[in-house]
């Protein structure tokens, strides 16, 4: 029985993700959409960060790891990073603004995230996902690194610090101090999830690099003998 609850706790978290995302796309600044819409998805998000830690540790305590969740648990949690990423710099988080006549008007989102930001972690995620598909068809380990971990966390704190600036954006003056400290803070936060996103990246990279060249040539033997030739075997 225990066996199984790691498993639904991360297919519960992909659930949550829908919820999520159906939030995100129903909210629109200064559109349709309550505010407290956000209240409810930075509920959802916590309750999703939540079972990720759960998942996890149940499963290594109870010693009951799988395949399934080896493959599922990342893929749920880049779902949820990059889907929030994506929505927070498309057209519902877009700030209206009108632009003097003869001139052109440059979109910002309330949110700060711009689409470049998006194809950084997007690329990262892509290229680390290829290079743990190649490890592990070779037979090598490609786990998780501790700059990966410490990525997903930053990522994670962004999204909610996002959340809240955006929900409770309107009820500061424009320009006021708090204000501007809340969206300091907030690209602050952005920029930092960018820089520990390519730097893991960068690792991953280096770590692939080192494994891809450690591996044996063709023809090559693990006793380290003359290709073609096994150590302590007649030839």
């Amino acid at each position: 029985m225990f066996r199984h609850v790691p498993n639904l706790l991360t297919t519960g978290r992909l659930l949550l993700a829908g919820v999520f995302f159906a939030l995100l796309s129903y909210y629109q600044y200064e559109g349709r959409g309550a505010p407290s819409l956000l209240n409810i998805a930075f509920i959802v998000y916590c309750v999703a960060l939540i079972t990720d830690f759960l998942d996890g540790y149940l499963a290594r305590k109870w010693k009951v790891e799988s395949r399934f969740g080896r493959v599922v648990d990342p893929f749920v949690d880049k779902v949820l990073v990059i889907g929030s990423f994506i929505f927070f710099a498309g057209k519902n988080f877009i700030i209206p603004e009108t632009a003097p006549e003869g001139h052109m008007g440059v979109v910002k989102t309330i949110s700060g995230v711009v689409p470049f930001m998006v194809v950084i972690i997007l690329a990262r995620e892509l290229l680390v996902t290829s290079f743990r598909g190649l490890g592990e068809s070779s037979g090598q380990a490609f786990g998780a690194a501790f700059s990966g971990k410490l990525k997903m966390v930053v990522q994670s704190v962004t999204i909610l610090v996002i959340l809240l600036y955006v929900n409770y954006f309107y009820r500061f003056e424009k320009g006021s101090p708090a204000e501007h400290y809340a969206r300091v803070f907030r690209d602050v936060c952005i920029w930092v999830t960018i820089g520990i996103t390519i730097y893991s990246g960068v690792s991953y990279v280096r770590r692939a690099v080192a494994m891809f060249r450690a591996e044996p040539r063709p023809g090559d033997l693990s006793t380290g003998g003359p290709a073609g030739v096994s150590a302590g075997v007649p030839s």
